[in-house]
């Protein structure tokens, strides 16, 4: 079985590493806390904690993607390019800056960029889906994974 790819990104995500042999068995991969204090989730795990409440996920995608694949069952779609993006999210949470709010966007890059911009504004649980809709590095994200999603209205 070949290792994963590894970046610095996800190195603080591999909980353990078991030796049989002199080679590796298996690899662990758990909600790391990458670099930047931002927790990660999985597609799966992004799922399955926004449909019972546990997170807000938010897809910040732009309505054209939205319209594209669906946005994930349990998201809210929210297009990070608003003017009033902070404002409309502090509605969304209820202006709970605690509240535990995961991203998802396409490929990872942009909701990784965004939670910096969050945390400035006062938000202390920020969580990357860095999969995103459409598969990166991380996996191959929500839409190859099967996962449900709603048509954009």
């Amino acid at each position: 079985m070949a290792a994963p790819h590894i970046t610095r990104r996800r190195i603080l995500g591999l909980s353990a590493v078991a030796l049989v042999g002199g080679g590796m068995a298996a690899w662990s991969y758990v909600n790391p806390i990458v670099a930047d204090g931002t927790t990660q989730l999985s597609v799966e795990e992004a799922h399955a904690q926004a449909t019972s409440g546990d997170i807000l996920l938010i897809d910040i995608r732009r309505p054209d993607e939205w319209k594209s694949t669906g946005v994930g069952e349990g998201a809210l779609p929210l297009d990070m390019r608003r003017d009033d993006f902070i404002e409309a999210l502090n509605a969304a949470t209820g202006d709970d800056r605690t509240r535990p709010v995961a991203l998802i966007c396409a490929r990872g890059v942009r909701s990784a960029r965004l939670t910096q911009r969050l945390s400035d504004a006062g938000y202390t649980q920020l969580i990357d889906v860095p999969e995103g809709m459409l598969g990166s590095h991380a996996g191959p994200g929500w839409v190859a994974k099967g996962l449900p999603v709603i048509p954009a209205s």
